[in-house]
């Protein structure tokens, strides 16, 4: 290690050992970022007509539930869908990159 620069052994030995930590992070937070985005559209306070927007989708099929469900069980499936493709997709690379894991192959 000697001689070495602060920024070389960061990202020699730092940086891998985090970096599933990293992803699995993103991912979790960017299905956050999508649930409280329908979250705050559902209630009238996302994106305003006409920005299409999953919460406000079901918002306005709310009120035609009896007539119509799959106005409202269509969006509420994409949104269950995504965020669960999305903590899948960052537990599966987290499998992949862990150095521990990689160490036994």
């Amino acid at each position: 290690m000697a001689g070495k620069r602060a920024s070389r052994i960061s990202f020699e030995h730092i940086l891998p050992n985090i970096l599933n930590l990293l992803i699995v992070q993103g991912t979790i937070q960017f299905s956050l970022g999508i649930l409280a985005e329908a979250g705050l559209s559902y209630v009238g306070l996302g994106a305003q007509p006409p920005t299409p927007s999953w919460g406000r989708m079901l918002a306005d099929s709310q009120t035609l539930t009896t007539i119509a469900p799959h106005l409202a069980l269509f969006p509420g499936m994409v949104i269950v869908l995504t965020v669960l493709g999305l903590n899948l997709l960052g537990d599966g690379l987290r499998d992949w990159l862990d150095p521990r894991l990689r160490r036994e192959r």
